[in-house]
């Protein structure tokens, strides 16, 4: 199974990016899937204006790489901070640019150095993933004080948060599992 973690904030020195990271090890050492950080910082990507990519063939050739992983992808945890009761608009433009993903597990994961932790994200997540054919997991990780949770180097340094990532992981795992079971290649 691949699995993409879409770190969704584009600040340089993001403080949500250290929870992808902590989530990509700990994903690492729980299974023996593929499991990979789509960082939007890395890909300077216009605001979408008509053309969407349905495949990798149809995609231009400078963004054929990342066509491959978000069609490869099994499942996806987008990780996003909070922008004004939302996620960012460069995570939605990376998913208007590949809107299908049918039948793909979907974890949500909102950080913020606030104490609602992305709360409100994690609602309009719901809805866009619904939007892009995907099942997102009732399992939500929702992360106030991103930045005194993780260190810099995206190391867990609250154990007491603990029992909330590893409730998600196995959650998440579990219905990724059970979508790509049944799923026709």
């Amino acid at each position: 199974m691949n699995i993409e973690i879409v770190s969704g904030s584009p600040r340089k020195g993001s403080t949500t990016f250290r929870l992808a990271v902590f989530l990509q090890k700990a994903l690492q050492q729980k299974t023996s899937y593929s499991v990979n950080i789509l960082d939007v910082r890395e890909w300077n990507f216009p605001t979408l204006q008509e053309q969407v990519y349905s495949s990798v063939e149809n995609t231009p050739e400078h963004y054929k790489p990342l066509a491959k992983r978000m069609f490869d992808a099994h499942a996806f945890i987008i990780v996003t901070p909070e922008y004004n009761g939302s996620y960012t608009p460069s995570m939605k433009n990376l998913f208007d640019h590949f809107p299908k993903q049918f039948h793909k597990a979907f974890g949500i994961v909102t950080a913020s150095t606030g104490s609602m932790g992305g709360m409100r994200a994690s609602q309009q997540l719901q809805l866009l993933i619904g939007a892009l054919f995907g099942i997102p997991s009732p399992y939500m990780l929702i992360t106030p004080q991103v930045d005194k949770k993780f260190d810099a180097a995206g190391n867990l340094v609250d154990e007491s948060f603990y029992n909330s990532v590893h409730t998600f992981i196995t959650e998440f795992l579990w219905l990724a599992d059970r979508i790509c079971s049944v799923k026709p290649n």
